[in-house]
């Protein structure tokens, strides 16, 4: 079925879920913002709601729900799902945010760390925990980011939220890098578990890559190219 114009007027004005799959270095929000000024450029609205469902760092790809109209008001519920990552750590190193945002501070031995070692380690994950997210964050701390005082180079203290690591399957080990496929709950920090992977095999390690393949059912094979939906709005099928 293809829309009309008018009926596309009150599919994204009623609500629509839109599947992205977010490119390297863009931000969550230069996709939700990509998103309202393509609709509204479109179909001549004067505004129109638009929000996403749980942040992608700007160094990660893959699967961001994003809601329109009155489907916003769906967007907790999104959240609350189950989450599946595939992610390459570095092992032997360390960096301030994680992740290949800032540069490697540290340099630790690997040679000790065996395939053994790893799968032992990686089991000691799985389950319910308390973990740190990094000061590279959105996190809050008294009203404000916490990467907006960490980029200033000031100290802050985050508490620990309480997750779940449902599964960790190992996808790849060559040292130092180790590929894992990851299903965990909402507020798990990837790059903090790879912090901790990386302390745990006592080497150090960040987040050498990152992507989201699957938000409870809704799967990254599913999304489109955000410059995809920019082309095709007008002819898109509903999801």
């Amino acid at each position: 079925m293809i829309y009309t114009p008018e009926q596309k007027e009150v599919d994204f004005k009623e609500g629509r879920v839109i599947l992205i799959d977010k490119p390297l270095e863009w931000t969550s929000f230069d996709i939700v913002n990509k998103i309202r000024y393509t609709i509204r450029k479109k179909f001549d609205y004067k505004k129109i709601k638009v929000g996403h469902a749980g942040t992608l760092d700007p160094l990660a790809t893959g699967l961001l729900i994003v809601c329109t109209g009155k489907f916003t008001k769906q967007i907790e519920s999104y959240q609350a799902q189950e989450k599946e990552y595939i992610t390459t750590i570095k092992l032997g190193a360390t960096t301030p945010s994680f992740d290949r945002e800032t540069e490697e501070d540290q340099i630790f031995e690997t040679s000790h760390i065996t395939s053994e070692l790893v799968q032992e380690t990686i089991n000691s994950f799985i389950g319910e925990q308390y973990q740190v997210p990094p000061v590279f964050s959105a996190k809050k701390v008294n009203g404000k980011k916490a990467y907006e005082a960490a980029r200033k180079g000031q100290e802050i203290e985050l508490k620990p939220n309480r997750i779940t690591i449902h599964n960790i399957e190992i996808l790849e080990f060559n040292n130092p890098f180790l590929t894992v496929k990851i299903k965990c709950s909402k507020g798990t920090y990837i790059r903090s578990l790879g912090r901790d992977i990386g302390l745990a095999l006592k080497s150090g390690g960040y987040l050498y890559n990152l992507r989201r393949t699957a938000i409870g059912n809704f799967h990254v094979d599913s999304a489109l190219d955000i410059l995809e939906f920019e082309k095709n709005i007008g002819n898109l099928q509903p999801f």
